[in-house]
């Protein structure tokens, strides 16, 4: 059962918030001017700050500088993630691993509602919801008794639209703002510190079993990794599936803990995502920092 633990300080996740503000602003001109390579003067000036705030601000938010940020969003990083995660959903890890990458594997555990409950459209079930600050923005934290069941990033301004998104997932279910009780695992999800293998996030996946399958392959790809649609229907026994494996990805109901984004195109694009491709690219981005930390 889930109970409202005591109300964390969320004013980290704030000021990571108000820092992505301007990332995203950075994030959009280099979208833009990708072929260019803009000089950092320029992404600085077109966020509204100075080369040496944006630096601050990378560093901080990020644990990388602007260019070593850059450097991990290029079509060649991201190729030779592929390489050298070719066979990441095959791989097993010791326990003794380090780093964050195994400690958020290690950090979540999950099961899967019933059939039934799914075809149901969630009748009977009562999910609790709140917006909280994290370090992509504004998200939505949706749980049930049983476990965190929703994560959605929703931009200033977007919260009803996210919180109707999500809704349409679940249309007989109940719901209940009651961020008291979402703000400790708005916390947990973001906060690395708060990683523990002896405290795991609890989650409850509602879907049908195929898209079930799919996220629980997706929650085998190690942070700081990646992988394609067609290496994960490989991996699931069904490697034709891979225009299916999309549209399960495209419906993933938790990002970040369920790591959509850290799928990939066979050459290395990044191909579409649910919550805006500038924050995919700030997940990766941001992901890589936590990876190297």
């Amino acid at each position: 059962m889930l109970s409202p633990d005591r109300i964390p300080d969320l004013a980290p996740l704030a000021a990571a918030s108000a820092d992505y503000d301007v990332v995203r602003r950075a994030l959009a001109h280099i979208s833009k001017h990708w072929r260019s390579q803009p000089e950092i003067g320029a992404i600085a000036e077109a966020a509204g700050v100075t080369p040496s705030e944006l630096h601050q601000l990378f560093r901080r938010w990020a644990g990388l500088t602007p260019k070593a940020f850059l450097q991990a969003l290029t079509l060649d990083h991201a190729r030779e993630l592929l390489r050298s995660s070719a066979s990441v959903l095959d791989a097993t890890y010791e326990v003794g691993l380090s780093g964050p990458g195994r400690l958020h594997d290690l950090f979540v555990t999950h099961e899967a509602m019933s059939p039934g409950e799914w075809k149901s459209g969630g009748e009977g079930l009562t999910v609790s919801y709140g917006f909280h600050p994290c370090p992509f923005g504004s998200v939505l934290v949706m749980a049930t008794p049983r476990g965190l069941c929703g994560l959605a990033f929703a931009d200033a301004g977007k919260e009803k639209a996210a919180l109707a998104d999500m809704r349409r997932r679940w249309p007989k279910a109940r719901y209940a703002e009651d961020s008291a009780l979402t703000a400790p695992l708005a916390a947990r999800v973001f906060d690395p510190k708060l990683w523990r293998a002896d405290r795991p996030l609890r989650v409850v996946l509602i879907g049908t079993d195929f898209e079930v399958r799919v996220w629980e392959t997706l929650m085998r790809i190690p942070l700081g990794r990646a992988t394609t649609y067609s290496d994960i229907a490989g991996s699931i026994g069904n490697p034709k599936a891979a225009r299916a494996v999309g549209a399960a990805v495209g419906k993933n109901p938790l990002c970040f803990v369920v790591p959509c984004h850290r799928v990939i195109g066979k050459s290395g694009e990044l191909t579409g995502y649910h919550w805006g491709l500038t924050r995919k690219r700030a997940l990766l981005g941001w992901e890589a920092g936590k990876a190297a930390a």
